[in-house]
């Protein structure tokens, strides 16, 4: 059945009216302490009753559940839900500024069609999915997917289309959970790896920045938070192996220096001491693993990671003496991984015994399908968008006619972008569902505004790092501000009218379907719940897949006497988000001065290389080259250079366009020995003077 938005939010508004019955106390902020002072476009103080309506964040990363309010039926601000599993109390840069992003002067207010002359006309929906309907069918099978979303259920959807018109060609924009999905399927396991970061009494992260791009981060932050009181003595202890002292490493109790890419090498390490010491595990490739695990001495280790053997040999006797143990592995900018660094992870995990204990790694269940033809969780996952590019332009696959984007921002977020950009302008027909007017949606034939997260129903399932199976919706709090369509119901009129027989007429149902195959009651979910569990999902014949491991380390490429390291920071934004108006104030100075970004190493890397402070300088290598200015920062290893994410944008807005420039551009895509995974977690970099 149908909801009545409008009733559905005076519902929701009116359950928790009276809790608080002032107006919005704005503060004003001091003209010279910011850059936007007398925005036109700030939303301003409303008179009205306070309400409070939780719902689940669509634009952070870590799927951050929150409570709006609202004055009257206007959103006026985010705030952190205590009872959330997602957030556990706690709210990210990015999810505090949802309600400022829906009057962003970057969002797409109407559907736009290319013009012959390079300009952008305003048409209607009508002409829009005639336009959009056409083109699909006169694409037929040669038609590629691209989501920006990985716990949504519309990922169903636009797999389904893909595959009612012929084509196998969905792919999710690159994370962690594709490198962890090829892993697990390896293993011979099933379901999804999930983290019971909450009951470890001991956490290792090789590379996984778990307390800013990897995982559940606003979970993971409670997790250290209750471990770490105020002026006590911590009860868990954390530490942090990667090339920058970013904020991981400056919250945990111990930063291990390791170069980038090397997180694999640093796992081996652990279980070649852990093995020497006594561990097994039950798997069939045990011997095999035993073998290769024994050629990463702690020498061998220091060699090729820069850790000291000292250092390797006192945290792997922690992690044996601890009771709840666990690892997690991955890459410090939240993409980019190897295969292998998920498997020399688990590995370990399983010479601690962690596996399938509590305070360790659990393999969760998904729930399956409920559009027939579409893709599941742990297909979609394991989908390889880079690569398909990649052979795309060797002209190894056929060139799409068609490309439907959604909510998804590869233009900009992809290593070697303006490579990736080449390819894409290629296809005859592009079509970008977004809020913003982002790099990609400037690149396509016709942009089709969606609907914020806060203004339409959409859902998160398991996102990946968490502890336990969830589902909950996202709900509408506020009528949408601009002339936009959530893009489920768009593409279920077009399907429809080009006869694919999906087995819902509208979203509402798929996600009731979705809710049901997930175990969660829909009326809960409707008033804000959620639904969570403890089960997992049966394994048999685990493996430690050896093999590929043992491929992807011997043909790693050697390090670069100079790399550089990609730091990731939610408050400086996402591909889809760019840096969030509100959160220009919170970038530093030695991060962003104006238009020029600056880039971190340490004082003996900068004598090394004859330059100083705030000194213009040119990173360059076969990618592509960056300009910035320099900082002397110690907690960077020697020869590398830390260059911040979320820089360098060519659309969006004032806040965002043309400030400094963008890391991927240096990132050369590589593909992995024995698993074919595309990677690009390290990179060499030549530097000059600019």
């Amino acid at each position: 059945m149908a909801v009545d938005r409008r009733g559905f939010l005076k519902f929701v508004a009116g359950a928790t009216t009276g809790v608080l019955a002032t107006p919005v106390p704005w503060k004003l902020l001091d003209d010279a302490s910011i850059w936007t002072q007398n925005w036109s476009w700030i939303p301003r103080n409303v008179d009205g009753e306070n309400s409070y309506v939780s719902t689940i964040s669509k634009l952070c990363p870590s799927a951050a559940g929150m409570k709006v309010r609202l004055v009257g039926e206007r959103p006026v601000r985010v705030l952190p839900d205590d009872n959330h599993p997602l957030s556990m109390g706690g709210i990210t840069a990015l999810a505090a500024a949802e309600v400022q992003l829906m009057y962003s002067p970057s969002r797409v207010k109407r559907p736009l069609k290319h013009a012959g002359d390079g300009a952008y006309v305003a048409i209607s929906w009508e002409e829009a999915e005639k336009m959009l309907k056409e083109n699909l069918r006169r694409a037929g099978s040669k038609v590629a997917y691209v989501s920006g979303d990985e716990t949504g259920t519309i990922n169903e959807l636009l797999s389904a289309m893909a595959k009612e018109s012929g084509s196998d060609d969905f792919y999710v924009m690159p994370s962690e959970i594709q490198p962890a999905a090829l892993a697990f399927a390896n293993m011979n396991g099933k379901g999804q790896l999930g983290y019971d970061i909450e009951n470890s009494d001991y956490v290792f992260a090789i590379g996984a920045n778990i307390l800013e791009s990897w995982g559940t981060v606003l979970r993971n932050r409670a997790a250290f938070k209750k471990s770490h009181p105020a002026a006590e003595k911590p009860t868990v202890k954390f530490v942090y192996a990667g090339p920058v002292q970013n904020n991981t490493a400056a919250g945990a109790d111990e930063w291990l220096p390791a170069k980038s890419g090397a997180e694999a090498i640093v796992a081996m390490g652990i279980a070649n001491l852990l093995i020497k010491s006594g561990a097994s595990v039950n798997a069939p490739d045990f011997a095999e693993f035993k073998a290769l695990a024994a050629m990463y001495t702690p020498q061998k280790v220091a060699a090729l990671a820069g850790v000291a053997p000292a250092r390797l040999k006192a945290i792997t006797a922690e992690l044996s003496k601890a009771q709840r143990p666990i690892v997690l592995t991955g890459s410090e900018f939240g993409q980019g991984t190897g295969v292998a660094t998920v498997l020399a992870g688990t590995a370990v995990n399983m010479l601690l015994g962690s596996f399938g204990r509590e305070g360790g790694v659990k393999a969760l269940p998904l729930a399956p399908k409920v559009i027939a033809s579409g893709m599941d969780r742990s297909e979609s996952a394991q989908k390889d968008l880079v690569a398909y590019l990649s052979r795309i332009s060797a002209g190894k696959v056929p060139m799409p006619r068609a490309m439907v984007f959604y909510e998804a921002n590869p233009v900009y977020g992809l290593p070697q972008p303006a490579a990736m950009a080449k390819v894409m302008d290629k296809v005859p027909f592009r079509v970008a569902f977004t809020s913003f007017l982002d790099e990609t949606a400037k690149a396509c034939d016709l942009i089709l505004p969606t609907p914020l997260g806060l203004e339409r129903f959409d859902d998160v399932e398991t996102p990946y790092g968490i502890g336990q199976a969830f589902y909950g919706l996202a709900r509408p709090v506020a009528p949408c501000v601009i002339d936009g369509k959530p893009a489920a119901d768009v593409l279920l009129s077009v399907a429809g009218q080009l006869n694919m027989d999906l087995g819902f007429a509208t979203f509402e149902e798929i996600l009731q379907a979705k809710a049901e195959a997930a175990g969660a009651d829909w009326e809960s979910l409707m008033e804000g719940e959620f639904f969570t569990s403890d089960a997992v999902a049966e394994q048999s014949g685990l493996r430690l897949a050896a093999g590929v491991i043992g491929k992807a380390l011997a043909a790693a490429p050697k390090a670069a006497k100079l790399s550089i390291a990609p730091v990731q920071k939610l408050n400086i934004g996402t591909p889809n988000t760019a840096i969030p108006p509100y959160n220009n104030k919170t970038i530093r100075r030695w991060e962003l001065q104006k238009n020029e970004m600056y880039v971190a190493m340490n004082g003996a890397t900068a004598r090394e290389l004859g330059v100083m402070k705030h000194e213009r300088i040119k990173l360059s290598n076969s990618s592509g080259s960056i300009q910035a200015r320099v900082n002397i920062f110690e907690g960077v290893m020697p020869n590398t250079i830390a260059v911040l994410m979320g820089f360098g944008h060519t659309a969006f807005d004032e806040f965002s366009k043309g400030k400094g420039e963008n890391v991927m551009e240096l990132l050369t895509v590589g593909y992995e020995a024995g698993t074919g995974q595309s990677v690009w977690n390290v990179a060499g970099v030549n530097v000059s003077k600019a």
